[in-house]
């Protein structure tokens, strides 16, 4: 018989006096890791750097942490964290060659650390004020799923024939003293742009993120970005994260010792596209956003509403060399 998979969302359970990962009860609420790897703290200073959670409270980067059985920590997250420093130290060279499965698990234990953090805080606030806490079930959904698919790291589990994701990574001339983090809970994408490199990953899309953005993938995928033209991408796969209507299903098929999830295809029963439409004017104040570092205002970035601003294509579509940007990294 196959080890038995863990769903904290089928009893709620999110007290940290159990293994975030596998349920088992721990011996100490204080057996916990942080979300946020020392290693990647240490490096950008992070550690007393302010963290904005969902319901507008403040924490530093430190202080978000998970419960997690000591043994699990050392036979399976810190060998990945050992093996994504190494490579994060190196560069885009090192990253490029990754398993991309260790890039969406450890992305996504990073995601689900933060899903933790803001479903307690959930819970106790409600909670202070009399009321049952709840929670979409489309929302639900997504993070059990996004969790099922996180015990790839422990348990014997095969993704038959599909992949959960999308991943994007550029290498990009940054700022090497910079961080550049983002994560969108709801949509569960997250991006990161450190070093000579930017990484994106839709942790939850079976991969239709990176179909449906493949014709401008082709022409950029191998350029150095200037890091608003990697911003712009940023900001485009966000968007069509947020477009995105389907909510993927999977069957569960235990075989022997293993675990094999097959993925039901996205169409379903459906005709209607699995994006939503695309507004131009939406996505100018998705990149207002993206483009805080450089101050563009919405204004100029929609003066023409069906056409913003681009620093990735001219007019006539061809792509804008990095070199000729002059805007500070």
């Amino acid at each position: 018989m196959p080890e038995q998979i863990y769903n904290p969302f089928t009893a709620f359970n999110f007290s940290n006096r159990n293994c975030f990962l596998t349920g088992q009860t721990l011996t100490t609420e204080e057996e916990k890791i942080q979300v946020f790897p020392q290693w990647l703290m240490s490096r950008y200073k992070l550690e007393d750097m302010p963290f904005k959670m969902l319901d507008e409270s403040m924490a530093t980067y430190k202080d978000i942490k998970i419960p997690c059985a000591a043994h699990i920590n050392e036979t399976y997250l810190e060998p990945l964290e050992a093996e994504i420093a190494a490579a994060f130290k190196i560069g885009y060279d090192a990253v490029k060659e990754l398993d991309e499965l260790k890039l969406f698990q450890w992305a996504g234990k990073l995601l689900y650390g933060i899903i933790f953090n803001e479903i307690q805080s959930g819970i106790k606030l409600q909670h202070s004020q009399g009321e049952e806490f709840n929670i979409s079930q489309s929302i639900i959904h997504k993070f059990s799923n996004l969790h099922l698919m996180l015990q790839s790291l422990n348990l014997p589990i095969t993704f038959e024939d599909f992949k959960p994701y999308s991943i994007f990574l550029f290498k990009v001339d940054n700022n090497p003293e910079e961080f550049g983090y983002r994560d969108e809970i709801n949509t569960q994408t997250f991006s990161l742009r450190i070093k000579d490199f930017g990484l994106i990953i839709c942790l939850q899309d079976n991969g239709a993120n990176k179909y449906y953005h493949q014709e401008i993938l082709q022409k950029i995928e191998n350029e150095v970005l200037h890091p608003i033209q990697f911003e712009e991408f940023c900001g485009r796969v966000f968007y069509s994260a947020y477009l995105f209507n389907r909510l993927p299903e999977y069957n569960i098929l235990p075989v022997a010792d293993d675990i094999y999830i097959e993925a039901m295809p996205l169409r379903g029963m459906s005709s209607k596209p699995l994006f939503d439409h695309w507004v131009g004017k939406t996505f100018g104040q998705v990149l207002e956003s993206f483009w805080k570092n450089w101050g563009f205002l919405l204004l100029e970035i929609i003066k023409n509403p069906e056409k913003p601003m681009s620093f990735l294509f001219k007019a006539d579509g061809s792509l804008i060399s990095a070199s000729e940007i002059e805007l500070p990294r």
